[in-house]
């Protein structure tokens, strides 16, 4: 999730180390590489735009490259979270046009970008890198060599650019910046004699507390005493009053949630979108596609959370492309698979990191069987995705709070979407609406979920079941309540119950189900199971006709569960997506019962967010 700031002075002054605190405050987002740019307003002999960028931290591409040094009347700071193009030098963010007086930094993904690089150099212009960011300015670059103004030709690029984005540019000429919103964040700020413009309010506040927000769809120019909105549809001015923002810093990187867990499950509609779009374009998708389905034997491979969501991946892919998929953990596959792979098989390894160590030593056993190998992971440029013959990314962004939430669910999104590529053409999900859906459902779970955690407080253990597409689902939220609320939640098959756990049932003692509609009929088994021998039993489903009951104190004629004691409902969407949404409140259960305990959901004890350990 990529950070840019701008800055638009009065004159040319000391910019470097403005620009450095500016990164250092975005640097929670999460980067790979920096970058900064500062234009001069003079007509010295010297190039206006000084450019200075490489991968690294902060402090030591600072110590390298010398930003604090910098001068300029205007700044660009750019952290890149690596999508398009490996971390490198030369893809690191900002970008030059072709002659170089042009400048600009994107945060996002242009999800058109192959395409559109192959035009711009077919059209002469000097395209540097494979990094979608100078593609945004490329684009702005061809309408202004045309003779349009810098609001025309961001205007006309943003026709071309398909995606979710944010943009800032500036031309060595004149004394502005101009910025784009399209999907992305970007916040205004307005001080004494500045002016600047930032993907997140961190970078801002030092400098003003005077706030203007955008919206997508507009475009921003900054000189230092004034800014100016227009529509990017019809360049018509907006007129808006600025903000006053009151709450403090870390209010801010939080974007206003009190923890970052929970500021991340509420982008997962967001980071789904852009999953959705990159996917869609992508040319990467098509042999990922082929490798899965020349498969003599096919294997989906991952620790904890990225397993879970190679349970539910498998479920995908036999359901709606009739494949055999295995999912398995990595240690195990180690043992029990890779001895008898060959180079007609195929091992998807799934990690948020790329750097799992159970991981990479099963992708490392599977190598020597010649095996291919594709990878699935959220930190472009990390050891699995070097070692992949093809991979695909999550785009995510960085995730900061310990337990996965946006990353599972663009792993299990992926799986939909590549098993949705390869079923029936009738059969096809309606893509478009299911980020609506994720942030339909969280809106209509969380209170229920809250409720359902002051139910589950009292205990220290307790068991979540799941059944065919929604084992995963009911594993990965166990996994969650136990990461964070240091309960005891042991999620397994619902089926698998009545063979021994049953025992553990008295009254009052929780048991939640997780079910989707075509499991509805088997599940009613289980969920009387519980109920008569006096257990709680707290059932996540959509609504289904086959069973009525008690929606958290509420009566629903129509939804499942005659014996649950509480229901908690999910929009009716589906077999498949009931199983990619029934996460979301399961995440909501365990974030209110880890703040109910007094527990920091985002650093749980003896965690680490990569593990790089046997």
């Amino acid at each position: 999730m990529c950070g840019i700031f701008g800055i638009v002075t009065e004159q040319n002054q000391p910019l470097g180390k403005i620009l450095v605190e500016a990164g250092q405050r975005l640097s929670y987002r999460g980067y790979d590489s920096i970058g900064c740019a500062t234009i001069a307003s003079d007509g010295r002999g010297t190039p206006a735009i000084d450019l200075r960028k490489d991968t690294g931290k902060i402090d030591e591409v600072n110590s390298r490259l010398n930003f604090e040094e910098m001068s300029g009347q205007r700044g660009i700071v750019q952290l890149r979270w690596a999508t398009f193009g490996s971390p490198s030098q030369v893809n690191s963010q900002p970008h030059l046009d072709s002659d170089g007086d042009l400048v600009g930094a994107h945060n996002g993904n242009i999800v058109n970008n192959v395409s559109l690089r192959e035009a711009f150099v077919k059209e002469g212009m000097t395209v540097r890198s494979s990094n979608d960011g100078e593609s945004c300015v490329h684009a702005v670059e061809r309408y202004y060599d045309q003779g349009c103004d810098m609001v025309e030709s961001i205007r006309r690029a943003a026709r071309t650019l398909q995606g979710d984005y944010a943009f800032v540019i500036g031309h060595q000429e004149g004394d502005t910046l101009h910025a784009i919103k399209q999907g992305s964040g970007l916040v205004v700020g307005i001080a004494e004699g500045a002016t600047c413009v930032s993907s997140d309010l961190p970078s801002i506040l030092p400098l003003t507390n005077k706030i203007l927000r955008m919206y997508d769809g507009e475009i921003v120019t900054l000189w230092h005493d004034r800014v100016e909105l227009r529509r990017v549809d019809d360049g018509t001015l907006i007129e808006r009053e600025p903000e006053i923002f009151t709450e403090g810093m870390g209010a801010a990187e939080k974007g206003g949630y009190p923890h970052f867990m929970l500021k991340e499950i509420h982008e997962q509609p967001q980071v789904a979108a852009e999953l959705i779009h990159w996917l869609d374009a992508s040319p990467h998708v098509a042999p990922f596609l082929e490798a899965l389905t020349s498969a003599r034997r096919l294997y989906l491979v991952g620790c904890g959370t990225s397993y879970h969501a190679c349970l539910v991946g498998a479920a995908y892919l036999s359901r709606l492309a009739g494949l055999g998929a295995v999912p398995v953990l990595a240690p195990q596959f180690t043992e029990t698979m890779a001895h008898t792979l060959g180079p007609e098989d195929t091992i998807v390894f799934v990690s948020q990191s790329g750097e799992t160590k159970d991981v990479l030593n099963a992708l490392k056993a599977a190598r020597r069987s010649e095996a291919r190998i594709l990878g699935v992971l959220n930190v472009i440029g990390a050891t699995l995705m070097l070692a992949s013959d093809h991979y695909l990314p999550l785009a995510c962004g960085y995730e900061i709070s310990v337990p996965a939430t946006k990353t599972y669910l663009n792993q299990v999104v992926l799986f939909l979407y590549l098993a949705d590529r390869l079923g029936r053409p009738g059969a096809r999900i309606d893509w478009a609406q299911v980020p609506n859906l994720i942030a339909e459902t969280l809106e209509l779970t969380n209170e229920p979920a809250r409720r359902v955690a002051e139910v589950l407080n009292p205990f220290d253990e307790m068991y979540y079941l799941g059944y065919g597409s929604t084992l995963g689902v009911a594993l990965e939220g166990a996994l969650k309540l136990k990461e964070i609320t240091y309960a005891h939640c042991e999620g397994m098959l619902s089926s698998e119950f009545k063979h021994g756990p049953l025992s553990a049932v008295y009254d009052g003692y929780p048991v939640l189900f997780v079910t989707a509609p075509d499991d509805a009929a088997m599940m009613v088994n289980h969920v009387n199971e519980v109920a008569c021998r006096g257990g709680r039993s707290i059932v996540v489903a959509g609504e289904d006709p086959l069973l009525r009951g008690n929606v958290m104190g509420e009566i629903s004629e129509s939804s499942m569960g005659e014996s649950a004691h509480d229901y908690l409902l999910l929009p009716s969407a589906g077999h498949e997506l009931t199983a990619l949404l029934a996460v979301l409140p399961l995440q909501l259960i365990s974030y209110h019962m880890s703040v109910a305990r007094g527990i920091d959901p985002d650093f749980p004890r003896n965690l680490s967010k990569t593990l790089t350990v046997d």
